[in-house]
């Protein structure tokens, strides 16, 4: 079964979430997330290591406040989905009692009534690195990290797809709007592969077994 839980304050929230694998953890455990190894991830999860307070950061700051501002331009863009979203919201599944999802928003296709998830992203692109991983606009691309934040939500949630619109800062000098849509029945391979490694690591979460590492290719 799977259920929306929704929390009055944020520090109820976060707290909640602490005990679940989550769709910014889930790249971390293997090894494609560039800002947290698997490693660290563990001793957090463990209790060894203190998930650092990023709150009081701008850039964290800026995207809390373009949040429901983006997603209101979904809603202008896209006529054709209803969208609903909670604050403190954390969706859990029977299934997989170790996952939480926390979502930006859900909608659902009028005319289908397929069910989907809705991903807001903001970032500044300072380094031909970060413009590599987000591509053109001809040929877009969609970091890793966050692609397999997108195949966790859906395993939680169970949903049929998930639209990714992203705001992308470039030097400060000008922005760009992309949109990215991801349906299930195309990376049900990809949700399988992170399904089986989350598995394991909340084994060794839960039995004290410390992961080998797993560093980001480069």
């Amino acid at each position: 079964m799977v259920r929306r839980l929704n929390f009055k304050t944020r520090d109820e929230w976060l707290e909640k979430r602490q005990s679940f694998i989550g769709g910014s953890d889930v790249s971390s455990i293997i090894g494609v997330n560039p800002y947290m190894t698997n490693q660290e991830l563990w001793e957090i999860k463990t209790g060894r290591r203190k998930q650092a307070d990023i709150s009081d950061k701008p850039y964290v700051k800026y995207g809390i406040d373009a949040e429901p501002i983006i997603r209101k331009l979904f809603q202008l863009n896209h006529p054709e989905y209803k969208v609903s979203y909670a604050s403190h919201n954390i969706w859990l599944n029977d299934k997989y009692p170790f996952a939480h999802a926390s979502l930006d928003g859900w909608i659902v296709e009028k005319e289908t009534k397929q069910k989907g998830i809705l991903e807001i992203k903001t970032t500044n692109i300072v380094q031909s690195m970060q413009k590599e991983k987000w591509g053109t606009s001809k040929e877009p691309s969609l970091p890793s990290n966050y692609y397999c934040q997108c195949l966790w939500y859906l395993l939680v949630t169970e949903f049929d797809f998930v639209k990714l619109m992203a705001l992308l800062r470039y030097d400060n000098d000008y922005s760009a709007i992309r949109e990215y849509t991801i349906r299930k029945e195309e990376v049900e391979k990809d949700i399988e592969y992170l399904r089986d490694a989350a598995i394991k690591f909340a084994d060794q979460v839960q039995n004290d077994i410390r992961p080998g590492l797993i560093l980001p290719s480069i």
